[in-house]
């Protein structure tokens, strides 16, 4: 059990040890992986890295090459005489030369290598670590084998010119062939000279994939483009469809790789030939219409020729398409295609248009019976298409003609209006009625129909010009569209469009007011009916405009309040009635509201008048503003008379003071039983006034501690005392409502805390913070409003409202007027020492505990982590001086 336990004690050390073995680490120097094959005369780059080292970032490098067993010195990056006699031309020359790639790296070009170069290469790094550890020189084996590469054009010919059309088709070829003593793949590719670079277009890799240039990937899907191998190790490169893109110089170039030690493949050498030049000569294609533009009479004929033009010989057929468009600035995809004849001469059906081949170069498009919806432009597009050596077509040129606009002039039909008023109003609400005619029509055949649009044009005394607005319009279908005028009179019938014949349309306004008064006219439009059963308007006829009005008296209505008893005091009824007189109104009926103008010390209605009750002109009765729940029936209206009504108000109080008016307007009946507002009237004020001298009230607010610290409890008093006549404390009565403004000076909104009515009944507002609120009378005059546990947010300026309610003589309570006290400023602070206690006591915990685990790590690293002193001396960078100068 002993050497169990001490065994697991010894596990948690263990670990700690070889974690701090992993950290250590050593010098790497990494070559290729060899051995490298490489081919006589090219140039051969053999790059060397180092990593895990200490010192500076920039390292330096030596190269020695070893063809059995020494090694001789080639090339140093820091030390000019540190090559060997036997490479010092070479490094002279720069056929041998160190490349520096990073601070870490570089690589050793050899150009025009030769097989005496064959043998080891070994790159060292002088140490500049403060032990030694790792590696710090590699070798790669290099072999040199002889040029087996040979490549050439068909048949050994130099490159050769071709001259072809576009759309045909050509064939390239190229021979390849190594000899090379080892297992290598030759990658082939064929290229174009655009300007001065060089362009893939297809290449067969050495690892038997075909891969397509940029920009050839889909011709290359298509088979337009294909690379074929032959006998004689050829390559054919085929083209078909060619274009203008596909001129320019081709050339074969052929790269040989081989498979290295680590199964990567590396180019080893590459050769190019130039096969040919190829010219792509374009087709000239022009096409025309031979008529210039032209105008057509409606059911005529309109005859229209294309004619083609092209430099193309041998084989060939072409492709001919008629468009239509309604602009000229429509594109082809826009245009409507009429119809077409395709290579095999094969026609697109049609009614009543034809396309008929001419000649071999003109194609006719013939449209009978145009109407007006044949205006517009016409197109003739043509292409021209070649064979292919597989069977198919290939289009290889497409042109569009100049448009041609053709006008098609429609036979309008002949016709006069004529407006008259069969029903003409001479008061409000009378009816009218209009007459839209049509006379001396001519050439109105079974395919023209009428329609007609009502139009209305408000009279002014002035000579401004009023734009008109439209009543209603038909379409082609007959169908009514009404204009914003009338759309909602229309749906509630005040207004009937209708149609009394064949050449007759009539509009009638069931009831005629003031604003229908104006000018009015009718437009009455042809139609023609076209091939497809559509209908295009054609003509629009004006008829003279008829005045629709009748003199008119302003309205007048006087409104007189009268106050009923003279003197009352609070608690009685007060009653007063509204007469009313009209004049010009017919069969009038009238609603009142009855409102009150309040002192602007009422604080219950800051705007100064509130409405209280009113009656409608269907003697309905409603409550607007009246709020006093404790006297819902305690006012009422009446209609005594026609024109006479009545207002009472019972159990007045002291807070009914004010002015009190009656407003009246006066309604007269409209068409479908509706009623419409006629005029509205003002009644002269009646006063209510209280003399009274009872107690004056005042409120004062008062605290001991107005600054308190959070987390403490807060007092505020409200103090009420009175002046002048003494009442006993069952005799009067509070309302008090605490409120806050949390702000410095009293810009904001304030905030009602708590409330508490003259029953004892509390009332606090929704809190989102910690704190809580008690609000409690300590006596009949004072009341105090505590904030527990006070937080940051319940700073402010605090005050109180108080409501006095007095028992008059008779029992009943009257409602004196608010009274605001002046507001206290109630200042939290924050307890510093508290607040920042903890917090500090965590950091100190903290600080001690990464201390202690600090010490450790490093008294552990000091103890295990063993390092082997610098055995090799360290190469300086500086030479020696020699004696003379020191």
């Amino acid at each position: 059990m002993g050497h169990r336990g001490e065994r697991a004690s010894c596990l948690p050390l263990l670990f700690l040890l070889l974690l701090l073995l992993a950290l250590c680490r050593g010098r790497v120097v990494r070559v290729p992986k060899g051995p490298l094959i490489r081919v006589m005369g090219t140039e051969v780059v053999i790059p060397c890295s180092v990593s895990d080292y200490d010192g500076p970032s920039e390292q330096n490098f030596d190269w020695e090459f070893s063809r059995e067993t020494d090694f001789m010195r080639i090339v140093s990056t820091w030390d000019s005489t540190f090559t060997s006699e036997e490479y010092q031309k070479r490094v002279g020359n720069g056929d041998i030369k160190l490349r520096r790639s990073s601070n870490d790296a570089v690589e050793l070009v050899i150009r025009n290598i030769q097989p005496a170069d064959q043998g080891r290469y070994k790159c060292s790094t002088p140490s500049t670590d403060a032990t030694v550890q790792g590696n710090y020189d590699a070798e790669v084996q290099v072999k040199v084998i002889s040029d087996g590469l040979s490549v050439s054009g068909s048949k050994g010919r130099s490159s050769m010119s071709l001259r072809l059309s576009e759309g045909d088709s050509f064939k390239l070829r190229c021979s390849a062939i190594t000899t090379s003593p080892e297992h290598t793949h030759l990658h082939v590719t064929w290229q174009i000279k655009s300007g001065s670079t060089w362009r893939d277009i297809l290449s067969l890799t050495h690892e038997g994939k075909f891969h397509p240039g940029p920009g050839y990937e889909e011709r290359y899907r298509n088979g337009d483009i294909r690379l074929d191998t032959g006998a004689n190790d050829t390559y054919r490169l085929s083209v078909s469809q060619a274009s203008s893109v596909d001129g320019g110089a081709y050339r074969c170039l052929v790269s040989e790789w081989v498979r290295g030690a680590d199964s990567s493949w590396q180019k080893i050498q590459e050769k190019s030939v130039e096969i040919a030049t190829v010219a792509i000569q374009r087709t000239a294609l022009d096409v025309v219409i031979s008529t210039s533009n032209m105008s057509v009479t409606e059911r005529d004929s309109l005859d229209l020729t294309c004619n083609i033009t092209t430099d193309r010989s041998g084989i060939f057929q072409a492709e001919v398409m008629w468009y239509f468009s309604a602009s000229p600035d429509d594109t082809l995809s826009d245009a409507q295609v009429l119809l077409s004849v395709d290579r095999d001469s094969v026609v697109s059906d049609s009614t009543l248009i034809s396309l008929s081949h001419v000649d071999r170069n003109s194609y006719r498009l013939l449209v009978r019976d145009v109407d007006v919806e044949d205006s517009g432009y016409y197109y003739c597009q043509a292409a021209v298409w070649v064979p292919l050596h597989n069977g198919s077509w290939y289009k290889v040129v497409e042109r569009t003609s100049a448009p041609v606009s053709v006008v098609v002039t429609a036979l309008e039909p002949d016709y006069e209006v004529y407006l008259n008023a069969s029903k003409t109003p001479k008061f409000s609400d009378d009816p009218t009625e209009l007459n839209c005619r049509i006379t001396n029509a001519q050439d109105t055949e079974a395919n023209i129909r009428f329609t007609v649009s009502w139009y209305y044009r408000k009279r002014l005394r002035s000579d401004d010009l009023v734009t008109e607005e439209l009543l209603a319009t038909m379409d082609a279908d007959w169908t009514l569209l009404l204009g914003d005028r009338s759309r909602e009179r229309t749906q509630n019938g005040e207004i009937i469009f209708s149609k009394k014949a064949a050449d007759t349309f009539s509009l009638r306004i069931q009831w005629t007011s003031e604003s229908d008064r104006g000018d009015y006219f009718c437009v009455i439009s042809a139609w023609s009916r076209h091939r497809n059963n559509s209908w295009i308007k054609s003509k629009d006829v004006t008829s003279a405009s008829v005045s629709i009005f009748w003199a008119t008296q302003d309205y007048m209505l006087t409104v007189e309040a009268v106050k009923l008893k003279p003197f009352f005091v609070a608690g009685h009824t007060f009653e007063m009635t509204c007469k009313v007189s009209s004049k010009n109104i017919k069969t009038p009926r009238y609603s009142v509201l009855i409102t009150a103008e309040k002192p602007l010390t009422d604080q219950s209605n800051p705007n100064g008048t509130t409405r209280i009750i009113s009656l409608n002109q269907d003697s309905v009765v409603r409550l607007e503003d009246w709020t006093d729940q404790t006297r819902v029936d305690g006012v009422v209206l009446e209609k005594v008379q026609e024109n006479e009504f009545r207002y009472r108000m019972y159990q007045t109080q002291i807070s009914d003071a004010g002015l009190y008016r009656c407003v009246v307007t006066a309604w007269s009946p409209g068409g479908g039983g509706m009623w419409r507002e006629a005029v509205n009237g003002l009644s002269n004020p009646i006063q209510i006034d209280f003399q009274t001298s009872g107690p004056v009230f005042n409120v004062s607010v008062h605290s001991d501690n107005p600054t308190i610290y959070q987390g403490e409890l807060a007092d505020l008093l409200c103090i009420v005392t009175t002046e002048g006549m003494a009442l006993e404390p069952d005799d009067m009565s509070f309302d008090v409502s605490w409120f806050a403004v949390r702000s410095f000076a009293l810009d904001r909104e304030p905030v009602l805390l708590a409330s508490l009515d003259r029953r004892g009944i509390v009332t606090q507002s929704r809190r989102n913070g910690s704190s809580d609120l008690s609000l409690e009378r300590i006596s009949p005059l004072e009341f105090r409003l505590r904030v527990h546990g006070c937080e940051d947010h319940d700073f402010g300026n605090h005050y109180c409202v108080v409501t006095p309610w007095v028992r008059s003589a008779t029992g009943v309570w009257q409602r004196e007027p608010d009274i605001k006290a002046k507001p206290i400023f109630l200042s939290v602070k924050m307890d510093v020492l508290n607040a920042f206690k903890y917090p500090l006591l965590i950091g100190i915990g903290l600080a001690t505990v990464i201390g202690l685990l600090s010490c450790l790590i490093g008294y552990c690293s000091s103890r295990w982590c063993c390092k082997k002193e610098v055995q090799e001396t360290r190469r300086e960078r500086r030479r020696l001086m020699s004696m003379e100068m020191d």
